[in-house]
């Protein structure tokens, strides 16, 4: 893998507790090119705070520590709020899961792209407003004019998704993280989201991390897979081989997965071994 956007070594990140320190994410280890890597593991296996992480956006009292973790030449770990603050849109972005918990509630969707356009860019309120209606025809959005003025309360689900992809990209970042970006949404909008990601990550030569429970999801969309478990990463693979994969974990997981045309007498259940919350430290 060439160009080389983001490199993480034995992050971990840490939240004290009255029964001493719960360790979120152990010894995490991956590189990131201009490619769509997936991060997939259960509920609370830590995708989602390994991504908050990288973004610096990890609350105290947590402590984010790591042998390395840079965006380019960019130090993650010795970079200030305000720092954060200049890198957050220009150079990486995020997309959460659910938009209405994103969006200010009081501003139309397109005042507030067109708010993340002039803090980066600086340009003018026209020109804001202007590259605002550019992007959300690039994400799909008919009649940007009008879903311009909407409140987040006056758009869809797979509409607000849209517009948080618009506003996360409208900046041009290297990288986006996108956590579960899909799940509140139906299987058909799902694929239109997908289809938007695919083709901004592709025309705009972008890297991609996208953060899912869905492993069918994940194996057809992405160019390699990181599986996680109680905070670790115990595999890692190409997406397209994601069914030859040889960990206990992963196996259960796609053992799991539902098949169409195929009744079960009994759900598979996941057996869970307790070495495998032994540390794991790559080399």
């Amino acid at each position: 893998m060439t160009d080389t956007l983001l490199t993480v070594r034995n992050l971990r990140v840490t939240y004290p507790g009255d029964d001493g320190d719960f360790r979120a994410v152990r010894n995490v280890s991956f590189s990131v090119g201009r490619e769509r890597l997936g991060i997939v593991g259960e509920s609370g296996s830590g995708k989602s705070t390994t991504g908050r992480a990288i973004m610096g956006l990890v609350p105290p009292p947590g402590r984010v520590e790591a042998d390395a973790l840079r965006l380019g030449e960019t130090d993650l770990l010795k970079t200030s709020e305000r720092q954060f603050r200049r890198l957050r849109g220009r150079r990486i972005a995020m997309v959460l899961q659910d938009p209405k918990y994103s969006l200010d509630p009081v501003m139309s969707v397109g005042q507030q792209i067109a708010e993340t356009h002039r803090t980066h860019v600086r340009a003018g309120q026209r020109a804001a407003r202007q590259a605002a209606l550019d992007m959300l025809a690039a994400v799909h959005i008919r009649d940007p004019e009008r879903v311009y003025n909407l409140y987040p309360h006056q758009v869809s689900g797979g509409m607000g998704q849209r517009v948080m992809i618009a506003m996360m990209l409208i900046a041009g970042p290297d990288l986006l993280i996108a956590d579960e970006p899909t799940s509140a949404l139906d299987v058909t909008v799902q694929q239109q989201v997908l289809v938007i990601l695919d083709e901004m990550v592709r025309s705009r030569g972008m890297g991609l991390i996208l953060i899912s429970h869905n492993l069918h999801l994940v194996s057809a969309f992405c160019d390699r897979v990181l599986v996680m478990y109680a905070g670790q990463v115990v595999e890692t693979c190409e997406a397209s081989r994601l069914g030859e994969a040889r960990h206990p974990y992963t196996q259960g997981l796609l053992a799991a997965l539902p098949e169409l045309g195929h009744r079960r007498a009994e759900l598979p259940q996941l057996r869970r071994d307790p070495a495998w919350l032994e540390d794991i430290v790559p080399a």
